[in-house]
């Protein structure tokens, strides 16, 4: 082969090499481009799902506790999750429902970390608003949203910055979406559904996958053992939802998680603040620790959960190591 032949040769390789080159970034350029606006158009539903959820917490200017304003991008902050029990044979008229779970979750923004505070249904607290002392479930029923943060602000003296809110429609509605979680249950039980209907839900012990309602019969149930137990249930459960909201699984079923949790959601976080959220989930050293308060059993015409103060005192000063304020 001469000169002009390996010369003719050469340009043709690397013509078929820049043809290989362009095909190759032309394919790259469509599946990220095909990625990103699938990840355009969920972030945009996403948006537009938290848009629909926002509802003020009826405080004029976020918590007393706070100097400042926080930003979720930057400062540790903290959420309070409510799960509101008002279906079923309960009255829905003139009523915000009971508070069935309080959660509150603080957040470091240094240490990329989580604490989960259980708080029992039947903790006998101070109610701010109605200037009494009851069950702190109470504080929903009476004054929704804000009866709530601020019975909890009392109670343990750091500041709330934001809440999100639930019924059971969206929790029975998020675990059948993902295709169920997994649970260990660690006891036979027999306990009512949504709807109130006595033993509709029947359970063995052991690891399986529950569906919305068993989940919900599972964080509900105490008849036996008590409200402690109770709260780490609800702890557990919580982690298994998300483990099972990092899946495949999840990103599959996206519309559908939007629907149930859009239906029956209130927030006043936007959606900047909840996307912030991603950075925590992002860090491989991301870790959650879950908190609970020691009590006893208080009975006088009702039954409530006094709770332990020396043991409070020890989770406050915790919760505001973890805050930082």
């Amino acid at each position: 082969m001469n000169n002009k032949q390996q010369s003719r040769r050469s340009r043709k390789q690397l013509k078929r090499k820049r043809r290989r080159s362009i095909t190759i970034v032309l394919i790259m350029a469509l599946l990220f481009g095909g990625v990103g606006l699938f990840v355009v158009d969920m972030f945009n539903q996403a948006a537009s799902t938290v848009n629909d959820s926002y509802e003020d917490d009826g405080r004029d200017n976020g918590s007393d506790l706070r100097k400042e304003a926080i930003q979720t991008s930057k400062d540790n902050f903290s959420i309070l999750l409510i799960g509101v029990d008002n279906g079923g044979s309960r009255p829905t008229e003139n009523t915000n429902g009971l508070s069935d779970a309080l959660i509150l979750a603080t957040f470091n923004k240094t240490e990329h970390s989580v604490k989960l505070l259980s708080i029992p249904r039947d903790s006998y607290v101070y109610l701010p608003l109605r200037d009494e002392y009851t069950k702190i479930n109470h504080a929903h029923s009476y004054d929704g949203t804000k009866g709530s943060i601020l019975t909890i602000e009392n109670l343990l003296d750091i500041p709330i910055d934001y809440y999100a809110k639930v019924n059971f429609d969206a929790f029975i509605d998020v675990v059948d979406t993902l295709g169920g979680i997994e649970f260990d249950i660690p006891y036979e039980m027999s306990e009512i559904d949504s709807n109130d209907n006595q033993h509709a839900i029947h359970l063995m012990p052991g690891e399986q996958i529950l569906n919305g309602e068993e989940a919900l019969a599972v964080a509900r149930t105490r008849r036996y053992d008590n409200d402690i137990e109770r709260g780490k249930r609800q702890q557990e459960i919580l982690k298994a939802i998300f483990d099972r909201a990092l899946s495949v699984n999840a990103i599959l079923n996206f519309n559908n998680l939007l629907d149930a949790v859009g239906k029956n959601m209130k927030t006043d976080m936007s959606f900047e603040d909840i996307k912030n959220l991603s950075t925590y989930l992002l860090d491989s050293n991301f870790k959650i620790e879950t908190l609970n308060l020691k009590g006893s059993d208080m009975i006088t015409d009702l039954y409530y959960y006094q709770l332990d103060q020396e043991h409070l005192n020890k989770v406050i000063q915790e919760l505001k190591d973890h805050l930082e304020v």
